[in-house]
């Protein structure tokens, strides 16, 4: 269950009338304030039990992490307690619109985010889960403190862009790649750690300044009532596992991901023909990345979260 306006008073804040870009005051609603002082909106959705897990959603470009919220109540069936916010410049947090000057501002606010947690939870294993940009920003989190999670889940990551959604992405891609395929042919002398430092070299390379232009919403899913949900949500902002027909996030990065990283405890699953929002497409795909995600998240709570690291 989500909690309420209450964790607001727990987290750092600043005595100021700050209102997200929707007006609305901050000093009633959830939140942190980032190094910057910025103010983000966190979400917090807590087990009827007690916590055997954290884990942190980190949302995809364009959208918020209430988009996520049917995901955090299943993960809430685990006893895991779910929490995420808003990044810069998205949904109810401050920040210009969809603008990625800095992909390390967004590390840095999920690290604040995580030690304010671990805080209340010491002890507790804590997991990663991020979609599209959002699986770029939990991999760059991951590899910068790969002793600090137990294990990551990415749906559709941003790991290679499709050239024709992004427009200042054309220009590199050769160059990243020749890259891709160094990693590859290089990766079975690395040990893992070195593959996520590389890797997030790579998406550091990419992804400073990269702008997604218009995102075309007919791209997402090919669920329609997904689709309207998504046109209708107000804070969208649309300036700015893996399906094979994904037009937003090439295939090929998770494909390099999974071959680089030398730990025995990785997957992949393709959904063939489905598009980038897989845990929002069609009903039979949909319930299959849930189920994945369930089973993935109670096999490693039921180990007690000692998995290898990401």
């Amino acid at each position: 269950m989500e909690t309420g306006p209450e964790e607001a008073a727990k987290m750092p804040e600043e005595s100021s009338p700050r209102r997200t870009p929707q007006n609305v005051p901050y000093e009633g609603l959830p939140h942190l304030v980032n190094a910057d002082g910025q103010y983000l909106f966190c979400r917090y959705w807590k087990p009827k039990g007690m916590p055997r897990a954290l884990v942190f959603i980190s949302h995809g470009a364009g959208e918020h992490c209430g988009r996520y919220d049917d995901l955090a109540q299943m993960l809430n069936e685990l006893d895991l307690l779910v929490f995420a916010h808003d990044h810069v410049g998205h949904g109810q947090s401050e920040g210009e619109r969809m603008i990625v000057s800095d992909f390390h501002v967004f590390v840095r606010d999920v690290f604040q985010h995580v030690d304010f947690m671990r805080k209340d939870y010491p002890g507790l294993p804590i997991f990663l889960l991020g979609h599209s940009m959002g699986g770029a920003i939990a991999i760059l989190t991951a590899s910068e403190k790969p002793n600090s999670f137990s294990g990551m889940v990415l749906i559709s990551p941003l790991v290679v862009a499709s050239p024709e959604s992004a427009t200042t992405f054309k220009e590199s891609l050769q160059d990243l790649k020749g890259i891709l395929h160094s990693v590859t042919a290089k990766a079975a002398h690395w040990s893992p750690y070195i593959i996520w430092v590389l890797a997030a070299k790579v998406l550091n390379l990419v992804l400073p300044n990269l702008s997604l232009g218009s995102i075309d919403s007919s791209v997402i899913s090919r669920n329609k009532t997904e689709v309207d949900s998504y046109n209708s949500d107000p804070l969208i902002c649309r300036t700015g596992l893996k399906g094979s027909a994904d037009k937003l996030c090439d295939s090929k990065g998770a494909y390099v991901l999974m071959e680089a990283a030398k730990s025995q405890d990785k997957t992949l699953k393709i959904y063939e023909g489905a598009y980038h929002v897989l845990h929002k497409e069609l009903p039979e795909v949909t319930s299959s990345v849930f189920h994945e995600i369930k089973m993935w998240f109670s096999q490693r709570i039921a180990s007690g979260g000692a998995t290898s690291n990401p």
